[in-house]
């Protein structure tokens, strides 16, 4: 039979999964096989692809970087110590996006395994000022910087006469002007080299030039192109993207605060925020230190710490900041769940059902039939999927459907 047909090279494809009629499969697949048969790219191409997506950690030395992407990965592979530049090579590592409703689909369809979206975070050593000309082994941590999607610029808002500041003060605005001066003499650097390639070339189209005068024109007044790049037009914004800048990546402004200060901030918090609503960017506040104290403890114990704190588990500075960069990234979940495995799916918002159904594997997309949806709420509210079908809440959506955030999914396809 084809059902059969279709589920047996999938199977081959995909590891285990369950079968459906009508030639549908539930995809409950098993990482690990598809892991091995789809080669992971960077990047939003829909096509073959699995979601791979990268948030650079910057900041000054001793700010606390390594120390909170030692919390974020739950590991201490990234030195942590009190003297600037020790950390040299970028450290990688995946983090869960905290999403509570995968237990709830789990409890549902009482599926044996749950496995959440991640997000990889890049651990970039400290950069001080002059790193654009080199200063601190700087252009090598910009190079870092550059391949990665988005920045979470961590920023010292705590006072410690223990831990070594660079230029000998805590001063928060100061701070992030910085990095960003840095990182804006980068972008120049990049334009004005792009600027005399053209100059050379007769060929060059005048858009682009035209393009890279009102991109130098903007960052020499000291601003991020990413303030900039919104107000481009579809055309002019190719020419802007080809150069990679820095600036154009989003940003979220992690404040770096002592424990005693994780529920409510403090006055260096302040001062930064004002820095950050200039720029439109967004501030969470966390305590590195309080997050590499929960690693040592219990899921009872971490409750209680935190709540002695004023804060809980779920809002906890480290957790908003994994959810912010996915925000930040533009990122949506979708789910298939089943009783073999729940999976959250990341993909990026505005993607039709055959791209989302891509990143599970190239067949998906290129055989995609329809795909059977029902959302979260409504899947939750009814309790089963068959009590969802009964109250007509289960839809049949074709090629051209948008995938919304939190749509439960089943493909049906045929290669």
């Amino acid at each position: 039979m084809r059902a059969v047909a279709v589920a047996s090279r999938a199977s081959c494809l995909l590891g285990m999964m369950l079968l459906s009629t009508c030639g549908a499969v539930r995809v409950v697949a098993h990482r690990t096989a598809y892991a091995a048969q789809v080669t992971p790219r960077r990047g939003f191409r829909a096509s073959h692809v699995t979601m791979k997506l990268k948030t650079a950690i910057v900041g000054m030395p001793n700010v606390g970087k390594s120390t909170l992407f030692n919390a974020l990965t739950e590991t201490q592979g990234a030195m942590a110590a009190n003297y600037p530049f020790c950390t040299i090579e970028p450290n990688v590592g995946m983090v869960e996006v905290p999403d509570p409703r995968l237990k709830v689909l789990a409890l549902i369809n009482s599926s044996v395994k749950v496995l959440p979206a991640t997000l990889e975070f890049v651990d970039i050593a400290g950069l001080v000022k002059g790193a654009s000309t080199g200063e601190g082994l700087g252009n090598q941590f910009l190079a870092n910087i550059r391949e990665c999607d988005a920045i979470t610029h961590v920023v010292r808002c705590f006072e410690d006469p223990n831990v070594i500041h660079v230029d000998g003060s805590v001063d928060p605005a100061r701070d992030a002007e910085v990095i960003n001066l840095e990182l804006i003499f980068a972008d120049l650097a990049q334009v004005e080299k792009r600027m005399e390639r053209c100059a050379r070339d007769k060929k060059t189209d005048p858009g682009e030039k035209v393009v890279l005068e009102r991109i130098k024109d903007h960052l020499e007044l000291g601003l991020p192109a990413r303030k900039l790049l919104p107000g481009l037009s579809k055309e002019d914004r190719v020419w802007a993207d080809r150069l990679q800048l820095l600036t154009a990546k989003d940003m979220i402004y992690a404040a770096n605060v002592p424990d005693t200060d994780l529920a409510s901030g403090n006055e260096l918090v302040r001062k930064l925020e004002v820095v950050a609503a200039l720029e439109g960017a967004t501030v969470i506040v966390v305590s590195a230190q309080v997050e590499s104290e929960l690693i040592e403890l219990s899921q009872e114990e971490r409750e209680e710490f935190l709540e002695s704190l004023g804060v809980t588990l779920e809002d906890c500075g480290l957790r908003r900041l994994v959810r912010a960069s996915y925000d930040q990234l533009g990122l949506r979940t979708y789910f298939t769940s089943g009783p073999t495995e729940t999976r959250a799916w990341t993909i990026k918002g505005g993607w039709t059902a055959p791209q989302a159904a891509g990143v599970i594997h190239g067949d998906f997309e290129r055989g995609f039939i329809r795909a059977e949806t029902i959302g979260y709420d409504d899947l939750v509210r009814c309790g089963s999927e068959k009590a969802a079908k009964d109250a007509g809440l289960a839809r049949s959506e074709g090629k051209e459907y948008i995938v919304a955030e939190g749509d439960v999914l089943l493909f049906r396809f045929n290669v």
